[in-house]
């Protein structure tokens, strides 16, 4: 019976010796014959081992990316060579398995070396820091910042459990902890005794207790730190301030890393300074003249506390960033939401950092679990600005605010997003989208009620929104609701 890894060991051999892009790729190296060194193979096998979902070795192939195929005898060879070494050379060891293929009409060996359940695997001759993966087709030495993350997941620990390495004593962590906020955030009275604070500090698990002092977990670090640049391997991790000249990058005209503080201890100061940094219109009320922020502080202050609750701290050098331009602000945090950006009003919550998000609840922070995105589009409905827009790009999840447009510059896909997102918006607030409540979301005069009916049509043929009663004739008074309702 032919094993399943079989298949996809063909697939991406084909793909690799294609003439047009003769590549190694890191799923996958080939070789005409094994190495003489044993420490190379091990080099191999560990990065195989320790590379999401593993990959494959094949022999018979030269290093052109011909297949010249290979004999029985070189075939007993190299498999005895490749198992003495899988179980003698790592640490831990590793099992594989080999199969004869047949490629192009000639035979081959291919070598499956599977995830290791238990990583890093190192070599056995060196320390845990001699392990390796693939990158660029090519096996190369592990960091020892993913060394420490492939132990943290082995142990089940998450990011915000993981103990930065450094030791503290008392003094120095009361020095580098701002536990003051906690107390005021908390709502809670202050012990008066270092060690009593210590003990609170234990209970939420942001500080343990060592023979030699204590460690902080990095949730501690990141929620009050007084300084994040006190902790090296952390402070990348402070939210960053860019704003822009015009409408693209091309022009930074002010960099700030605003965010020094851990995020509970400097939040409020974050959202304070990109609030001065927005644009603003002067608008008279009662014959009196008077600045408005062109953008709902209460909507950036949702976005921007998401950005950080969800973001993937394992994304390596990479944090939350808000970037200032004359017609948009754009939140950017490393790693992709777990549910579809067109689905965050109505699925429920899911966060990668569940400790930080409930703690940022605690201390008032963000909004009640799976509220934010509601209150975002609410506020940019009140303010008459176009509808936020939620997206990934790459490895990251964006979130949009546009300044204010009329309707007649919106494009189509404006007007959708808009429709859609008023239409989810209404729903879960228990209310129904209508022609009228269209107009009113739009500013469009009762008169040219036309034009809605245009922008449900429009959202309708895009599939995101569909009438509550697919029955009804009646077409001044239909109803609709999002797509998902």
């Amino acid at each position: 019976m032919a094993k399943t890894w079989e298949k996809r060991c063909l697939d991406l051999l084909a793909k690799s010796i294609l003439p047009a892009n003769s590549q190694e790729l890191n799923e996958i190296d080939w070789k005409q014959d094994v190495s003489s060194s044993n420490e190379n193979i091990a080099k191999h096998l560990s990065a195989f081992s320790n590379y999401p979902g593993g990959g494959y070795m094949v022999f018979g192939v030269d290093d052109k990316g011909v297949i010249i195929g290979i004999d029985k005898d070189k075939t007993d060879d190299i498999l005895k060579k490749l198992g003495n070494i899988a179980r003698s050379n790592l640490e831990p060891q590793i099992a594989l398995e080999h199969s004869i293929l047949t490629i192009q009409g000639k035979t081959v060996l291919g070598v499956c070396i599977s995830e290791s359940i238990h990583k890093p695997v190192h070599l056995k001759s060196g320390t845990i820091h001699d392990a390796y993966t693939r990158s660029a087709g090519q096996s190369r030495k592990l960091s020892k910042e993913e060394i420490q993350k492939m132990l943290a997941v082995s142990q089940g620990l998450t990011f915000e459990n993981r103990l930065y390495p450094d030791i503290f004593q008392i003094e120095d962590v009361i020095s580098k902890l701002d536990y003051v906020t906690y107390f005021d955030l908390t709502g809670t009275k202050q012990p008066t005794s270092q060690s009593e604070i210590m003990k609170v500090f234990e209970s939420e698990l942001l500080l343990k207790k060592r023979e030699d002092g204590y460690q902080m977990t990095n949730l501690g670090i990141l929620l009050f730190a007084k300084n994040l640049d006190d902790f090296k391997e952390l402070k990348r991790k402070a939210p960053r301030v860019i704003v822009y000249e015009g409408k693209n990058r091309v022009n930074a005209i002010k960099k700030q890393n605003e965010g020094k503080l851990g995020y509970a201890a400097g939040f409020t100061r974050l959202i304070e300074y990109v609030n001065t940094l927005l644009p603003s219109n002067e608008v008279i009320q009662q014959a009196l003249r008077k600045e408005v922020r062109m953008y709902p502080e209460r909507a950036i202050r949702e976005l921007i506390a998401n950005a950080l609750i969800h973001q993937d701290f394992d994304v390596s050098g990479a944090g939350v960033t808000v970037e200032i331009f004359d017609d948009r602000i754009e939140i950017t945090n490393p790693g992709k939401p777990f549910v579809e950006v067109n689905r965050l009003m109505d699925l429920p919550p899911r966060s990668r950092n569940e400790k930080l998000a409930s703690l940022m609840r605690r201390l008032h922070i963000c909004e009640e679990l799976g509220s934010g995105i509601d209150k975002v589009v609410f506020e940019c409905e009140l303010y008459q600005l176009p509808a936020p827009l939620f997206e990934t790009k790459e490895e990251n999840m964006v979130a949009t605010l546009y300044s204010q447009q009329t309707l007649t510059k919106m494009d189509k896909k404006d007007r959708i997003r808009a429709c859609y997102l008023h239409a989810s918006l209404k729903h879960v607030s228990g209310e129904i989208t209508t022609n009228e409540s269209i107009r009113t979301r739009f500013n469009i005069p009762d008169s040219n009620y036309p034009i809605a009916s245009k922008i449900l049509k429009e959202t309708m043929e895009a599939g995101l929104v569909k009438p509550k009663d697919p029955d009804s004739k009646s077409k001044k008074h239909s109803q609709y609701v999002p797509f998902w309702a």
